[in-house]
Formats: C-alpha cells, sequence, structure tokens
C-alpha cells in the first residue's frame, strides 16, 4: 500500500502544473462527467448506504444524493464568474496601478472522509477541489466500507489516478497519507482526530480545512411555538440515528416548559419513527458499529448512575445496531453526556430560569459547529446571538443552513476552521494570489533613497495613507 500510494503521490504531483492551466470550461466538463457516473451508480448508491447505516432511500436521496447534485449544478453553473479576476480598488498612495486577486489552485490535496455522510462529505469538498482545479486523493471511511467501494467505482470510471484518485484502507492507510507533504487538507471528523491532522500538515506547513464536531446547543425561549420546536429538534436530532455532525446535542428549555416540551418532543418521535408503540427501522438508521453502540450506551448508562431522569427510551438492540430514540433530564454535571459530543440518538435537557444561564454555560464549552434558537422574540434572538460564538446558527429551525450553497459551513476553533460548499468551498481550495499591475506613471520614486530632505513626504504619506 505505501508503495501505491507514493506512486500515486508522484504522478499528482507531476500532473498538478498541467492541471493548473486547465480553464473554466474544462473543469465543467469534469464537473459534468463525475455527475453523470454518480447517476449511473444511484441505485449501488443507495443500497451501500442502507448496508453501512440502515439509511432509507429517502433519507439517501435527501442528506446525500440530492445535496450533491445541487452543489454540483450550483458550482457548474457559477464557476465561470469565480474564476474572473477580482478587480481590487486603487489607493492614494499607489493610484495609476490596476490591482487583482487571481484564484489558483493549491496543487494536490488530499481529502479525508467520516463515516456518517460517507458519499456527500467525500463528494462535497471533492466538487471544490475540482473547481479549483486541484489534483486530489480522496480517503473515505473504513467504517462505511459498502460506500467506500462505490465512491471508488465512481472515481476512478471518471479520472485518471494521476488527476483523482480513492485510496481505501484503515487507520494506517490515513497515517501513510499524512506523512506526505500536500498543498492542502480538507479534514472532517471529530475533534480530536483533528489536532492529529493538523499536527501532521504542520510538518509540512499543509494548509488545512477542518469541519470537526462539538456539542451543539439548542435554545428554547420562553416566548415560542413549543410544539413546533419539538418537532423540528426530533427530525434535527434523530436524523441519520443522531449521528450528524451538527445535530442539536443537547437542549436548554426554561423550567416551566419542560415537562410539556417532552410530551410534545416523543409525540413528534412516534410520528415520526413508530407504528403501535413498535420502532419502524426501515425509517430509522443504525448505529455504525458495535464500538460506538457500546460508547453510547455508557454514556447514558454513566448519566443514569449519577442521578439522570430518562423520560423518553432506553432500548438497545444490540443485533440491530440500534437505540431508539432517548430523551434525559436532570443530569448531574461532569457526566459523559454533557461533556463528550454524543453523534447519536440521546437528548439531554437542561432547565434554566433565564437566558443569561444559559449564555453562561454555553460560554464556558468549546465553540460549537452549530446553535440553534427557537424564540418568537427578536430581543431575546439579538442577545443570544450577540452573545455566543458558533460555526453556525439557526433561528427557529436546525440543520438547514449547511443546505444553502450561498452561505459558508465551518466551524471555530474547537468545531474546525475553515468553510465550505460553494464559493466559499472553491476559495478553500484556492490560493487568492495578489497581483500589481504598475502604470509606468507613478510616484513610488518619492520613497527611494537619499531619504535625506525627504520629511515632506512623509506627511503628504501620513495623510493618504
Amino acid at each position: 500500500m505505501e508503495q501505491k500510494i507514493s506512486l500515486i503521490f508522484k504522478s499528482q504531483q507531476d500532473y498538478k502544473y498541467t492541471l493548473r492551466k486547465s480553464n473554466v470550461d474544462e473543469r465543467i466538463i469534469k464537473l459534468k462527467a463525475i455527475k453523470k457516473t454518480i447517476k449511473k451508480y444511484e441505485n449501488q448508491l443507495y443500497a451501500a448506504l442502507q448496508s453501512d447505516l440502515r439509511k432509507s432511500r429517502f433519507e439517501s436521496a435527501v442528506t446525500e444524493l440530492l445535496f450533491i447534485y445541487g452543489e454540483l449544478d450550483f458550482t457548474i453553473k457559477n464557476l465561470g464568474s469565480w474564476l474572473k479576476p477580482q478587480y481590487i480598488g486603487k489607493t492614494l498612495s499607489n493610484p495609476f496601478s490596476k490591482n487583482r486577486i487571481y484564484y489558483e489552485p493549491k496543487g494536490l490535496c488530499l481529502i479525508m472522509a467520516p463515516w456518517n455522510y460517507p458519499f456527500q462529505l467525500v463528494m462535497s469538498p471533492l466538487i471544490s477541489a475540482i473547481a479549483a482545479g486541484n489534483c486530489v486523493m480522496v480517503k473515505p471511511s473504513e467504517h462505511s466500507s459498502s460506500t467506500s467501494t462505490i465512491i471508488r467505482a465512481i472515481i476512478e470510471e471518471t479520472f485518471e489516478s494521476k488527476e483523482i484518485a480513492c485510496i481505501e484502507g484503515d487507520a494506517s492507510v490515513a497515517t501513510l497519507l499524512l506523512n506526505l507533504p500536500f498543498d492542502h487538507i480538507f479534514f472532517t471528523g471529530s475533534t480530536e482526530i483533528g489536532k492529529v491532522v493538523m499536527a501532521a500538515a504542520a510538518k509540512h506547513l499543509s494548509s488545512v480545512t477542518l469541519e470537526l464536531g462539538g456539542k451543539s446547543p439548542t435554545i428554547i425561549d420562553r416566548e415560542v411555538d413549543l410544539h413546533q420546536a419539538a418537532e423540528k429538534i426530533a427530525w434535527g436530532k434523530l436524523v441519520n440515528s443522531g449521528q450528524t455532525c451538527i445535530a442539536p446535542d443537547y437542549v436548554f428549555v426554561h423550567q416551566h416548559q419542560l415537562t410539556d416540551f417532552i410530551a410534545l418532543y416523543k409525540a413528534a418521535v412516534y410520528k415520526f419513527y413508530f407504528n403501535n408503540d413498535k420502532i419502524v427501522l426501515d425509517n430509522y438508521g443504525k448505529i455504525i458499529n458495535h464500538k460506538h453502540f457500546n460508547r453510547l450506551k455508557a454514556m447514558v448508562n454513566d448519566a443514569v448512575e449519577k442521578g439522570a431522569m430518562m423520560d423518553l427510551g432506553g432500548t438497545f438492540n444490540e443485533n440491530e445496531q440500534s437505540i431508539n430514540p432517548i430523551v434525559l433530564s436532570n443530569i448531574p454535571e461532569g457526566t459523559k453526556l454533557m461533556e463528550e459530543e454524543i453523534f447519536g440518538p440521546v437528548l439531554p435537557i437542561i432547565t434554566y430560569k433565564d437566558l443569561d444561564e444559559v449564555i453562561e454555560k454555553i460560554n464556558k464549552k468549546s465553540k460549537p459547529l452549530a446553535l440553534y434558537i427557537f424564540s418568537k422574540s427578536k430581543a431575546n434572538i439579538k442577545k443570544l446571538i450577540k452573545n455566543t460564538t458558533a460555526g453556525g446558527t439557526c433561528v427557529n429551525d436546525v440543520l438547514v443552513h449547511i443546505s444553502n450553497p450561498k452561505l459558508p459551513f465551518g466551524g471555530v476553533n474547537g468545531s474546525g476552521m475553515g468553510s465550505s460548499h460553494g464559493f466559499f468551498g472553491f476559495k478553500n481550495f484556492s490560493h487568492e494570489r495578489a497581483i500589481v499591475f504598475q502604470s509606468s506613471i507613478g510616484f513610488n520614486w518619492l520613497i527611494y533613497p537619499p531619504y535625506h530632505g525627504k520629511e515632506w513626504v512623509l506627511k503628504i504619506l501620513k495623510k493618504i495613507m
């Protein structure tokens, strides 16, 4: 494997100088080609996602394939304008120059993707990397091996390995890749592994984009449609069985609304996923593997043993790798449930008396990838946004900000760095090269030596700079 990786890396290192010269039409042809190949493999992809995560065809379509078709179409439509040099204004100190920003490919890039949305989270950054004119090595997750196999088939059918290559394998393969001097690394996954990626990139001064996770809070204000909030939170929490980086991790509910919210959340859960008090597995995803199943079970047991109250659920089916939706309240501080990202169908509820208390608790934790606010009060919405930080925020909804390619998607500090999707993804895989075309007319000679007797020049510069 090491020799294979080295050979592909060398071929891409050589080819990146040719590929950087590709024009907008050539890149659009490549994007259209991969779209055509994806369509050819649609049924295999649906079967693979069903095998890996028990995703229904409908959920796979909405969260994986249609998402990528939308990203492709948006990029194809707008790439021409993105690649045009940006005209930058003149300055009084340099009034006759022409100033431009050119977007150049970073060169040879590595994309490392996770298992929870195994198709979307490979293809989305790959689209941006192709649009920017890069060579790419893709490393899908070994935990979603069925989908990984189809991704490799799509890439190998569409591209030569000297341009795009798919490298499958476990953590040892990831380590081999991270030892190489890539021009850019795009990693999606846990904060813990994100630190490993960043440390490896630092050895080569490779630039990085880190799409990480964290504990994304949801705040339910007293002035709210509680029924609507409960349904939206239930959907956002339980899609993909909670294995979503921007899922509502825990919820703040006013102490006087706790009982009502639990009842409404429970009603939404039964409406979405149950039939005659029995969960319908065709609509409800499984936990990716036994390791994560046991991790979630241990987190719930730890909270209950320390005094948390289980208000919904508690059924763990190891044979099916399935955990029924769980709601916990009265959760003590110091539990794993409140310290680690949950990444499963378990919803902790924290009660509060006033919003200042909520803000204080959120700001004590690492900055989240997402933050959700449910409120009818413009003043309270403004207060919560102004006094917190998150990668992205939805007001009176969850998750939907990721679906707009005109918005940047990314984290901040512990939840990541850099942005993706649309122009922001294209920009992330590009170097912004500043270029000045200087006129033959200019005043730069005024700052050349000798400096004696030029104090008057400093007075002018202080006024115009």
